[in-house]
């Protein structure tokens, strides 16, 4: 089943000092911490404040070569997780007929948010998130749990929603 959710805010990891997407469903029942690097942060900070640039970035691009092609992104998904990794798709409809396309998470969310397009999750990846190993992450999984409920959107900083 595909749960709906919108970007709660950006933050950072206090050990790894890696970004973090927070994503949550609209009864803030269910929360998804996504880590992403340090430039898909930027991209989607960029696009959560409005900030526009004088060039178009990567995002960007991609959303223009997508309208200039008469295609619309029609939602993305975060399909999967295996090994601490997230998977996405990117729903394409276009001339052609509909087409899903792999992208990471936070290209797929990047772009989403430049399309104004929805973002689901799959019910199964926000189930297996709770689980995740994070000893790559050197957290304690429960902890980690237990301060992400915790977050008042004032920790969020400056890119809260």
């Amino acid at each position: 089943m595909l749960i709906e959710m919108t970007i709660k805010g950006l933050t950072v990891d206090p050990v790894t000092n890696m970004p973090i997407v927070i994503l949550h469903d609209d009864q803030d029942r269910r929360i998804l911490p996504i880590w992403v690097g340090v430039f898909e942060a930027n991209a989607i900070a960029l696009q959560i404040e409005n900030v526009h640039t004088p060039r178009p970035m990567t995002h960007d691009l991609l959303r223009n070569v997508i309208h200039d092609l008469q295609a619309s992104v029609e939602r993305v998904v975060v399909s999967d997780v295996k090994d601490n990794t997230f998977f996405a798709h990117i729903h394409l409809d276009t001339p052609a007929g509909k087409v899903a396309v792999d992208a990471r998470p936070s290209d797929a969310i990047a772009l989403a948010l430049r399309t104004r397009s929805p973002i689901w999750v799959e019910e199964s990846v926000i189930d297996s998130a709770k689980t995740i190993d994070a000893s790559t992450a050197k957290v304690d999984g429960e902890r980690l749990h237990q301060w992400l409920e915790s977050l008042d959107p004032e920790d969020l900083g400056k890119y809260k929603m």
